[in-house]
């Protein structure tokens, strides 16, 4: 009699499930695409747009840019640092943890990071071929996703 433990296998993918995740895959192509020309007109490097589209959520500590953004600390300071001598970010303290510094927009950066955000024509355009019904329920299922990709409240 065998006791060896046995391995799950993990269930394999449908042809449905194969289109979906294709289909996914172009979107992100496109929006990557369309994000990097709508940064480089603004004079920005995508990582560049990426943290002041994160700072529309207010001031955050470094570490937690280059966690939320999957990179290094050290390249978020590189990219701060240019994006300071712009004038789109300063650093300013944590008042919880002097220790920490926190980045933060300026209106300038607002004003940029906003500009940028609202000419990205990639999904307005597809969703304008769906109703507002469509769109809810597009919007409520791709919650479902992340949220059982990442877990609740991640």
């Amino acid at each position: 009699m065998d006791t060896q433990p046995t391995r799950a296998t993990a269930p394999q993918p449908d042809e449905i499930t194969r289109e979906v995740v294709d289909l996914m895959a172009n979107l992100v192509a496109l929006f990557h695409r369309e994000y990097e020309e709508a940064a480089a007109a603004r004079s920005l490097t995508g990582a560049q747009a990426k943290v002041l589209a994160l700072l529309r959520r207010g001031p955050m500590p470094m570490r937690q840019i280059a966690q939320t953004l999957s990179c290094e600390p050290s390249n978020i300071t590189g990219i701060v640092d240019r994006l300071e001598t712009r004038g789109f970010v300063t650093r300013q303290p944590d008042l919880q943890d002097r220790r920490v510094k926190l980045v933060a927009a300026t209106g300038t950066g607002a004003t940029a990071s906003e500009e940028l955000r609202e000419s990205l024509n990639f999904a307005r355009e597809p969703l304008a071929a769906l109703g507002p019904d469509e769109r809810t329920q597009l919007r409520d299922l791709l919650r479902r996703m992340l949220t059982g990709a990442t877990g609740p409240g991640a």
